[in-house]
């Protein structure tokens, strides 16, 4: 009796395999078919992308996050692919939508976070500080190059006593006649060991914000790689040191006086990152959709058991939920109509479900879970830089009630 029961069960488990072979979909998220919504030029863009990191990203990624090495070599492979600006247009730059800019951020971060946010630094914050506030002549000189990565940036606003309330930077810029001399320390700034330009945020005799440009082989100015990470390792963080470094007058970037200004680089940015807290978590649900059709417990897939579907479908419905509230954020920046609140929530609301997503997977995976080979345990791992920079998910949620309330929370 028992052996024929336990062939039965063997034909059940079978036909279980072959029915999950035959219907099963792709690996791909796009439940709600968003696809459907894109322009044709934005599909372009993002099937490159995607295609690029498959292909030349993700089977080095994991060596390099081991080693705490940045990938150099996939740099200039990087510039072919034509789409370092993003929405920046002319300068070399692509003009791409919103939506596209967005994907690529997806589509990298899906790839690896640590490249992504090499990137996102560069083509992010430093080229939009030169377009957004940057006089013709600075736009000239420095975007063209940079849109072909020849020329590398770097955005240093934090410092080792103010990151939440980056607002009180310390660091100073004093006019000595055709020239301003920067004196003060930053941390946590990507790209800025290699950098060819680092727009560094610096307090005026006046009190006021500035961005400075501060090109490499300046004297005074000193970066050292941070060490010790355990998220985003593949990206060189540094500490810089500026010790009277002397640059030219008209390197500060023309259209910035307040902090306001820096702040409207950040707002243009902050959607980016939610739209890579949506590749962590893709990446994240794909490696564990795969490994429980793949893993077999107790006689079956690990996918064929409840919980195991339940937690895949509460997985697929955070990120389903994160790429609809990225596509409609991404029209309302195109449409001049995002608010600083807008892309804040967007940023802590993805951040935190990308984090749970990821978390799930991990969990899923089991004792695989924690090995690089597996993928998800650099995700889970990068998932904690996400869910903190650009704004942590605290400073993010008073930026939101601010603007529900017209009361200032953050004391100054």
């Amino acid at each position: 009796m028992r052996d024929h029961a336990a062939y039965h069960w063997t034909l059940i488990n079978r036909k279980e395999q072959r029915m999950i072979a035959e219907t099963a979909p792709s690996l791909g998220t796009d439940f709600y078919l968003m696809d459907d919504l894109l322009t044709d030029e934005e599909r372009a863009v993002r099937d490159k992308v995607r295609a690029f990191c498959d292909r030349e990203v993700i089977p080095v990624a994991g060596d390099y996050w081991d080693r705490a090495q940045f990938p150099f070599e996939l740099v200039p492979k990087l510039a072919q692919l034509g789409i370092v600006g993003g929405s920046i247009k002319g300068y070399g730059c692509p003009g791409l939508s919103a939506v596209a800019t967005g994907l690529v951020g997806l589509e990298m971060s899906r790839g690896d976070g640590s490249f992504t946010t090499f990137y996102g630094v560069h083509s992010g914050l430093a080229m939009q500080s030169l377009a957004i506030l940057g006089s013709e002549e600075q736009k000239q000189q420095w975007l063209p190059p940079m849109a072909r990565l020849e020329k590398i940036g770097a955005f240093a606003l934090t410092e080792p006593d103010h990151g939440s309330d980056a607002v009180a930077l310390a660091t100073r810029a004093h006019r000595d006649g055709d020239a301003w001399v920067l004196n003060g320390q930053k941390r946590w700034i990507g790209n800025a060991s290699f950098a060819d330009v680092v727009v560094v945020w610096a307090r005026d005799d006046e009190g006021n914000v500035g961005g400075f440009l501060v090109e490499k082989g300046t004297p005074g100015f000193a970066a050292t790689v941070m060490t010790g990470k355990i998220s985003k390792r593949a990206v060189w963080q540094a500490e810089i040191t500026l010790n009277d470094v002397r640059i030219p007058a008209g390197n500060r970037l023309a259209g910035s006086r307040s902090f306001k200004d820096t702040s409207k680089v950040l707002t243009a940015t902050r959607y980016g990152v939610a739209w890579e807290a949506v590749g962590h978590a893709i990446a994240a649900y794909e490696a564990a959709l795969t490994y429980t059709r793949q893993r077999a417990q107790f006689g079956k897939p690990l996918a064929g058991f409840q919980i195991i579907q339940q937690r895949l479908a509460r997985m697929l419905a955070e990120i389903t939920s994160m790429q609809l509230l990225c596509f409609r954020l991404s029209q309302l920046l195109e449409a001049g109509k995002m608010t600083d609140g807008m892309a804040s929530l967007a940023k802590m609301q993805n951040a935190r479900r990308a984090r749970e997503v990821v978390a799930d997977a991990r969990d899923m995976l089991g004792g695989n879970g924690i090995l690089l080979e597996y993928i998800v345990a650099r995700h889970f791992a990068d998932m904690e830089a996400v869910i903190t920079y650009e704004g942590t998910d605290t400073i993010q949620s008073l930026i939101v009630g601010r603007e529900l309330t017209g009361l200032q929370a953050i004391s100054r």
